[in-house]
């Protein structure tokens, strides 16, 4: 099964979290956390600030790593490694989405997510009880 190595920006300001609805493709109107295709030779945590800069017109910095989700989708498998990220610039314009949310700790399960970001929901909910960003 090809691999697909992929990065998501966790980005959050006020104590709340960034996630954006799909627009296009096999997922559209999906929830995700934001991101994408790490290049070859790419290091994960420039990927992700490039893609957020191609996708939301955004500079963001990565304060963190958080964790990586691997999940099998039916014709791939996917490897994503998420961090903890803060706006530096931009105003988060939607360039590929359809949508997008700050969510709460208890707001994160009001949006249908997509299965691989599913898996960190509850993660994020520990880590926003933890800290105040």
């Amino acid at each position: 099964m090809k691999t697909i190595n992929v990065v998501a920006a966790i980005i959050i300001k006020d104590n709340k979290i960034f996630a954006t609805q799909r627009g296009y493709g096999e997922f559209k109107d999906g929830w995700e956390f934001p991101g994408g295709k790490v290049e070859q030779g790419e290091a994960p945590e420039n990927a992700i600030v490039r893609e957020i800069k191609e996708e939301l017109d955004t500079v963001i910095e990565v304060i963190e790593y958080f964790d990586t989700v691997e999940y099998d989708y039916p014709n791939f498998h996917l490897s994503m490694k998420c961090y903890i990220c803060t706006v530096v610039s931009g105003k988060l314009e939607l360039l590929e989405h359809e949508a997008a949310k700050w969510l709460d700790k208890y707001s994160l399960d009001s949006v249908a997510w997509l299965p691989a970001d599913l898996g960190l929901v509850d993660k994020l909910k520990d880590y926003l009880s933890k800290n105040r960003s």
